[in-house]
C-alpha cells in the first residue's frame, strides 16, 4: 500500500532531533516554511455566524491544518477558549496513534479539538483565526514541509450550525479572492476525536525555541497577536498546566 513521504519531523525520530541532525533539519525547514505564516493578513469577518444566544457556555470545534503543534499553540492563546487538545480525527480509534497516522493511509488528520465559550468567541471567529493565521488553506495534503493526507486542511463538522457557518465562510472567502490560489479546505463529517500522545500536547508552549516550532509556528502566534489583539490571550491554556 502506498505511503506518503515522511515528514522532516518523522525523519528526526518522531520529531525528537538527534544532536547531529539539528543543523541539517534546520536548514531544510528554513527552505520550506509552513503555510503563509510570514505574510498573514487579516481575512474578512464571517457574514454568517452562530448565534451565541442559542448556544450553551461550552462548545467544541475540530480543525485540521497541518502539524497539530502549531494549530494547538495558536488556539491555546484565544480568549474564550478553555481547552485546545492535539489529536487525530477522520479515522477510526484503532488507528489513532502517531506512528500509524504518519503512514498517511489511516484517514486521520492531525487535528486540534477546541473547547470554547461562544459568548466570548464565536465559531465564526475561530474559523477566521484558523484561515488567517493557523495554516495555509491553499495547500493540498500538505502544510509547508509536511506532506501527506494526515496534514490536510479540514474542518470536522459536528452539527448543522457548524455546517451552516463553515460552508458560508468558505463560500465567502472563495468569492472574495482572499487567496491567490484556490482554497482546498474540506468540510468532513465528525467521526470522533482521539487525543494525541502526551509528548505532543502543549508542544509549542513548552518548546518555543525547538527548530521546527521557531521556524514554522512561532510566526503564526506573532501574527495572531498582531491581527487579533482583542482575542489574543498572553497566557496559553495548557492541557497539562505546569506545576512548578
Amino acid at each position: 500500500m502506498p505511503r506518503s513521504n515522511p515528514s522532516p519531523r518523522r525523519l528526526a525520530l518522531g520529531r525528537w532531533l538527534l544532536p547531529t541532525g539539528l543543523l541539517a533539519l534546520g536548514a531544510y525547514l528554513v527552505l520550506q516554511p509552513a503555510g503563509h505564516a510570514a505574510d498573514a493578513v487579516l481575512l474578512p469577518a464571517p457574514t454568517v455566524d452562530e448565534t451565541a444566544a442559542n448556544a450553551g457556555t461550552s462548545e467544541t470545534a475540530v480543525f485540521a491544518g497541518g502539524c497539530f503543534w502549531g494549530v494547538q499553540g495558536v488556539f491555546q492563546h484565544v480568549a474564550g477558549v478553555s481547552r485546545a487538545v492535539s489529536g487525530y480525527a477522520g479515522g477510526v480509534a484503532g488507528m489513532a496513534h502517531y506512528e500509524r497516522v504518519e503512514e498517511g493511509d489511516t484517514g486521520h488528520a492531525e487535528s486540534v479539538e477546541v473547547t470554547y465559550d461562544p459568548h466570548q468567541v464565536t465559531y465564526g471567529q475561530l474559523l477566521r483565526i484558523f484561515f488567517s493565521v493557523a495554516h495555509d488553506p491553499t495547500e493540498l495534503n500538505r502544510q509547508g514541509p509536511d506532506v501527506g493526507p494526515q496534514y490536510r486542511s479540514a474542518i470536522f463538522i459536528q452539527n448543522a450550525e457548524q455546517q451552516r457557518v463553515a460552508a458560508a465562510y468558505l463560500d465567502q472567502l472563495g468569492r472574495s479572492s482572499a487567496f491567490a490560489r484556490p482554497i482546498v479546505t474540506k468540510l468532513e463529517p465528525f467521526k470522533g476525536f482521539y487525543p494525541a500522545e502526551s509528548q505532543h500536547q502543549d508542544f509549542l508552549a513548552r518548546h518555543p525555541s525547538y527548530p521546527y516550532i521557531a521556524i514554522n509556528d512561532m510566526p503564526k502566534l506573532k501574527n495572531f497577536e498582531r491581527l487579533f489583539p482583542v482575542l489574543y490571550r498572553a497566557e496559553p491554556v495548557l492541557v497539562s498546566p505546569a506545576t512548578d
